[in-house]
């Protein structure tokens, strides 16, 4: 299976472990593989203006009976940083693949931009920034003409000012020095920032990126952390696919859990950290002496550590901390601090699916 550049604006590659690594075809200058599929743009009336992206029922089931998403309704607010969390594996690619036209859905329907996908890709791609699955590029080009390719292949893209957009996503993303190396000897890192810069190379209403921290080092994950930022600043919506909680906790406004191809649930991020409950932290150097006050006001799940113990409180929360303050100083406890650590979005995602979360990928 070749990795193939669908447009100058999407970049996906299809191929998973043991795909072929052969230079995609020059993709011509109009987005026919996607545009052939479909008899004409079709907007959807029922999708509200302020959606970038609507779902209602989304299915996807391969050949072999594989159910990869399962009736997904997702809304994506224009204007936010939203976060499509799930382990490797719970549907968020096939998800993805299915807004951008690039399969079909089994069931369901799908919105981009107020558009019906797969219907209105011709009308929809060229608005739209996404690098799906990692870059598909050109090993024999160096990365500026990737880069160059990738545009003339945009109908949109005016050729009188190709260089200067190139030139200036190639610096946004860290690549400048290295625009002439061939892009058969970038790594990884390296690949997904050209990716990256393919699609910056115009300004977008919707940036779409799979995984875009995958291959970087701590300092790539916070200059590209920093990229989404910047680009939501200038008023493009984001929607980022992770399997790193942290990095959707650092970005994003919004954020929806998949597992196992399902929508467990969706919302702003801190309406989705406050779902987990927070712990009772108690910083004292009398640790046992605490614990034992704490157990006997029904504290639970005592966890004693260096200089502090956890616990978790009933429904009560309010009602509950004056009295345990005033209980452990009664006691002649020292304490140092006092609190309810909050919740986090991975204390959410087991808090809603009973399940643990791959973060090792």
């Amino acid at each position: 299976m070749t990795e193939t550049p669908v447009t100058g604006d999407v970049t996906e590659s299809a191929g998973g472990p043991g795909a072929a690594s052969r230079p995609a075809p020059v993709p011509s200058a109009t987005p026919a593989p996607l545009a052939s599929r479909t008899s004409g743009a079709s907007r959807t009336s029922g999708a509200p203006a302020d959606d970038v992206i609507r779902t209602r029922g989304l299915t996807k089931r391969f050949r072999g009976g594989q159910l990869a998403v399962d009736g997904l309704d997702l809304t994506v607010p224009r204007g936010s940083v939203f976060g499509f969390l799930g382990p490797n594996g719970s549907g968020k690619t096939t998800t993805i693949r299915m807004l951008m036209g690039l399969i079909a859905p089994t069931s369901g329907t799908a919105t981009v931009l107020g558009e019906s996908m797969p219907q209105s890709v011709a009308t929809v791609l060229p608005r739209v920034g996404a690098l799906i699955e990692g870059p598909a590029l050109y090993g024999f080009l160096s990365g500026r003409d990737n880069l160059v390719r990738f545009d003339a292949a945009d109908p949109t893209a005016d050729p009188r000012t190709r260089r200067e957009r190139v030139e200036a996503a190639l610096e946004r993303v860290g690549l400048s020095a290295a625009a002439g190396k061939k892009a058969r000897a970038y790594s990884l890192g390296m690949k997904q920032r050209l990716g990256l810069a393919a699609a910056l190379l115009q300004p977008r209403e919707l940036l779409v990126l799979d995984e875009p921290t995958n291959g970087l080092d701590p300092q790539g994950m916070r200059e590209i952390r920093a990229l989404v930022r910047e680009v939501a600043a200038e008023g493009t919506t984001v929607f980022l696919s992770s399997h790193l909680l942290d990095e959707i906790e650092q970005v994003c406004t919004h954020a929806a859990v998949m597992s196992r191809g399902r929508l467990v649930v969706q919302g702003t991020v801190t309406e989705l950290a406050a779902r987990a409950q927070g712990r009772l932290v108690v910083r004292t150097p009398d640790v046992a002496q605490a614990a034992e006050v704490l157990a006997a006001h029904q504290v639970g799940a005592l966890v004693p550590g260096e200089g502090r113990v956890d616990g978790e409180l009933g429904a009560s929360v309010d009602e509950a901390l004056p009295k345990l303050c005033a209980a452990l100083v009664e006691a002649g406890v020292r304490v140092h601090g006092f609190g309810l650590e909050r919740g986090t979005l991975e204390d959410a995602f087991v808090a809603l699916t009973g399940e643990g979360f791959d973060v090792a990928g």
